[in-house]
């Protein structure tokens, strides 16, 4: 595809380089704490007990795949399955403390996508936010 208007081209190559150095730092940090990028995105999706599909949706990953990843992070005693109350027939995926630890050390080792947002105002913040929602809800 190319692009012939200057401006949106420029907006393209820095959402590029925005993308290039957050996957980076990423991999980075799920790599510290042993797990693949999955993995670190499904723990930190748990802020509280989700079914398998819900996580799937969260991260991003086909809900096939995400049998694996929750069986390593189990094996790990990251996560654990529980019954949902109101459907016996669905199981939640939970964060256990060590799982709720190693998602805390997570966060604070993902810091590019906080600290570049520093030298903006709260309402450059909150116009990024709305603009980005836009462009997200166009796709």
């Amino acid at each position: 595809m190319t692009i012939k208007d200057p401006l949106s081209a420029e907006v393209v190559a820095l959402l590029g380089r925005i993308t290039t150095s957050y996957i980076g730092e990423y991999e980075t940090a799920a790599a510290r704490q042993g797990l693949t990028p999955q993995q670190a995105k499904a723990l930190l999706a748990l802020d509280e007990a989700l079914p398998m599909r819900r996580v799937a949706e969260r991260v991003g990953a086909e809900p096939s795949n995400m049998t694996g990843i929750v069986d390593r992070l189990q094996a790990r005693g990251l996560v654990e399955r529980r019954a949902d109350p109101d459907d016996r027939r669905v199981k939640l995926i939970a964060a256990t403390d060590a799982g709720k630890s190693v998602a805390a050390e997570l966060r604070g080792d993902l810091r590019f996508a906080s600290d570049p947002l520093v030298a903006l105002t709260e309402p450059q913040r909150r116009t990024l936010r709305d603009l980005l929602q836009l462009m997200t809800e166009s796709l």
